[in-house]
């Protein structure tokens, strides 16, 4: 795999992480590097401090698969840039745009997925069922209010790692349910990149140290499954990709907002705007409140499509 290609597909996650609905799991299963990468984090541990005493370093950036991370991080931390202050301007401006290519590129990932399951058995129906069920559920739940206590967010870093590395649930999307995608993304991370602080750098540090910790616990995780039960956990996570497409269906009209102790919507600094959208109702592109781009849309999610094929007929295959 060339290293221009592992940047790339590294980016394509970031971007995806910081879109709340999409998963950069999902991105890491249609590209091919899902295994090796499970693999790789999984390497993280106390096992290293031995490694290195009978390898060195050598050993330990061989046992880390430090190559293969080191580029895949290099275009995640490029892609959350783009993410962040990119693909935010987009969401603002042209959602429908945005929501349709991934549509599209999920959908695809779909049927990528289910002609890797060898065969259908009532175990691999019932967790596709389970998983899909599993991952609607999230997609409707109701923001919560949030909380800025470090352990707080100690625990939302575990969680948006786990989320990240399953195909179909979102890490972005599990911090707005937890009331505490503003504070981490907007307030701290973009914040910090606009206007260094301390206190923000505290912030993402123990945000960091919760990633870590649920990073090296759902990769053993998955690992094991996968070693020893391929085809159900095939079946289930393709059922979260199918249950998370509520979430990123491109036309959804806003049904509440986040509202203060009286009642009241709370408006952004333009005071113009809401704050925040808590729950949002699928429409039909008539009923959209605002430009529908229908023509647009539809041909943003045939390139997330195409995209997905592409991946799959000429990409280079790593798991």
């Amino acid at each position: 795999m060339s290293r221009l290609s592992l940047i790339l597909k590294g980016g394509a996650m970031g971007v995806a992480e910081v879109i709340p609905g999409v998963s950069g799991g999902t991105i890491a299963f249609i590209s091919g590097i899902y295994e090796r990468l499970l693999n790789a984090v999984k390497a993280f541990g106390p096992g290293l401090i031995g490694v290195h005493r009978r390898e060195g370093i050598a050993g330990v950036w061989r046992a880390l698969d430090g190559g293969f991370l080191t580029l895949l991080l290099a275009g995640m931390a490029t892609g959350i840039l783009v993410g962040v202050f990119g693909v935010s301007w987009m969401l603002e401006h042209y959602p429908p745009l945005i929501w349709a290519f991934f549509f599209g590129l999920i959908l695809a990932s779909i049927l990528f997925m289910v002609r890797r399951i060898p065969q259908w058995r009532a175990g691999e129906v019932g967790l596709f069922v389970l998983g899909a069920i599993l991952a609607y559920g999230i997609t409707t739940l109701t923001p919560a209010s949030g909380n800025e206590a470090l352990w707080f967010v100690f625990l939302c870093g575990a969680i948006a790692i786990s989320a990240l590395m399953l195909p179909g649930v979102s890490g972005s999307f599990m911090l707005l349910v937890l009331g505490m995608y503003q504070f981490i993304i907007q307030d701290t991370l973009k914040g910090l990149l606009v206007d260094f602080s301390l206190e923000k750098l505290l912030v993402l540090s123990v945000f960091a140290l919760g990633c870590l910790a649920g990073m090296m616990t759902m990769s053993r995780l998955l690992s094991w499954t996968f070693k020893r039960y391929r085809s159900l956990t095939l079946a289930i996570l393709t059922g979260f990709l199918v249950g998370s497409l509520n979430k990123v269906y491109p036309w959804r009209n806003a049904e509440d907002w986040l509202r203060d102790g009286t009642g009241q919507v709370v408006m952004a600094a333009d005071g113009l705007t809401p704050e925040k959208i808590l729950s949002e109702v699928n429409v039909l592109p008539s009923g959209y409140e605002g430009d529908p781009l229908v023509l647009g849309a539809i041909l943003t999610c045939v390139l997330g499509f195409l995209i997905v094929y592409a991946f799959d007929r000429f990409g280079p295959r790593t798991d």
